[in-house]
């Protein structure tokens, strides 16, 4: 089978490749790699040379090496056609995940994600919420425009049909890209401004929601939606001065909106033709009810820490969901599992293949020469959530001290 990953495999040739994205990107296709393998299946991917020429660890039987966006674009046409399916893992931003996809699916191999039409439906950001409310489930209160329309009047409009606090996005776009919270007229203009400089001229203006980010991952066969986890966000919301982030989260969330979060994912997964596979929903639990913001119709980064706190195999879950349109019975977590970037300094390949073998260690910090920090992603497991975040601090802190130390580890 065939997975790739977009940031880590090549999206980025001739450019600079976003560090806190690709600790995510990678995290993730390490992960399903390795769960594929225990499943039995054989594994091809892509990677960009950067990352391969500092070897890390990958368990993927074949790896084609690309330094060229157009050479990663025709080696997943390639290694799609050669394979007996195809997971592709990439951002909804500038319609990637869709083309790929296409790609994909003009080489008749089976392809273990969401259909292109459904993918184009829920990326959407405009299109998703006139179809949530059309179903009934709660959305934000939403203002859509262009971001070439006249800033006074787009102003006022936010001003008298929303107030601030308001969150203000690129229609398509994937986790915080572009994202802003604005609490007054200027900040409005600034916001407008950075989606406009991400290449979107689409833009929505919602009301900002109170309560807790969450969200849930499902496996679908394209009929019927499993509702598998609830999953705690850690996000940064900030203005457009700054960048707003995605920072890692807990799996599994407790709380008392769960069974009405599962049901809501639930009905919006199975209204929607096409999504299939592993998806994820993500919503603001408040205190009545819990409110969609957005569909993710691919792997998510909640992966990397239910695969910890699951009995299944999630690769070989996917595949069955996919291309034997067989759920797994409903299931129950066991323990929590913490996950989460962590900003560090730039290593020496000596440190870094020193990190490289902490079990916590998922993504590792990749050295560059472009920037004095990266970062890294660890993921760690606890009986209970207090010592699965003891357990994250602890690894934290090791780390810092194999790049602080050189690579020597203290004794």
């Amino acid at each position: 089978m065939l997975v790739y990953e977009f940031v880590s495999g090549g999206g980025f040739c001739g450019k600079p490749i976003p560090l806190g994205i690709l600790s995510e990107g990678f995290g993730m296709l390490r992960m399903i790699i390795l769960d594929a393998k225990v499943a039995g299946h054989s594994v091809t991917t892509v990677l960009d040379s950067r990352i391969a020429d500092l070897d890390p660890p990958l368990e993927a039987d074949f790896k084609i090496i690309v330094n060229a966006l157009g050479e990663a674009e025709n080696a997943v046409q390639k290694a799609a056609e050669s394979a007996d399916a195809a997971c592709i893992i990439a951002p909804e931003t500038n319609n990637t995940l869709q083309t790929l996809v296409e790609s994909v699916e003009r080489s008749n191999i089976p392809s273990l994600n969401s259909s292109s039409n459904a993918i184009q439906k829920v990326s959407d950001k405009i299109l998703l919420q006139k179809h949530s409310e059309k179903i009934g489930v709660p959305t934000p209160e939403t203002i859509t425009f262009s971001s070439e329309d006249n800033l006074e009047t787009i102003v006022q409009t936010v001003t008298e049909r929303i107030g601030y606090p308001a969150v203000f996005k690129p229609a398509y776009g994937a986790a915080c890209e572009g994202l802003s919270i604005v609490t007054n007229d200027n900040q409005a203009e600034s916001a407008i401004r950075k989606i406009a400089k991400s290449a979107s001229t689409k833009v929505i203006a919602q009301k900002l929601i109170q309560g807790v980010p969450a969200s849930v991952t499902l496996i679908s066969n394209g009929t019927e939606a499993l509702p598998v986890s609830l999953n705690k966000q850690n996000v940064s919301l900030e203005t457009p001065k700054q960048a707003s982030t995605y920072n890692g989260g807990t799996v599994p969330l407790d709380n008392a909106r769960k069974e009405d979060a599962f049901a809501t994912a639930k009905k919006l997964v199975e209204s929607i033709k096409g999504l299939k596979g592993y998806i994820g929903v993500d919503l603001v639990l408040t205190e009545n009810k819990p409110v969609l913001i957005e569909i993710n119709p691919r792997l998510t980064t909640s992966y990397i820490g239910l695969r910890k706190v699951t009995n299944l195999n999630l690769a070989q879950t996917i595949l069955d969901s996919t291309l034997e349109h067989t759920l797994p019975p409903t299931q129950k977590t066991t323990g929590y599992a913490h996950f989460e970037k962590v900003k560090t300094p730039n290593p020496t390949n000596e440190t870094l293949q020193t990190a490289i073998r902490m079990p916590e260690l998922v993504s590792p910090p990749f050295l560059t020469q472009q920037e004095t920090e990266t970062y890294a992603l660890i993921c760690t497991y606890g009986k209970t959530l207090q010592q699965a975040k003891h357990a994250f601090n602890k690894a934290k802190k090791q780390l810092h001290t194999i790049i602080n130390n050189g690579g020597k580890q203290e004794r």
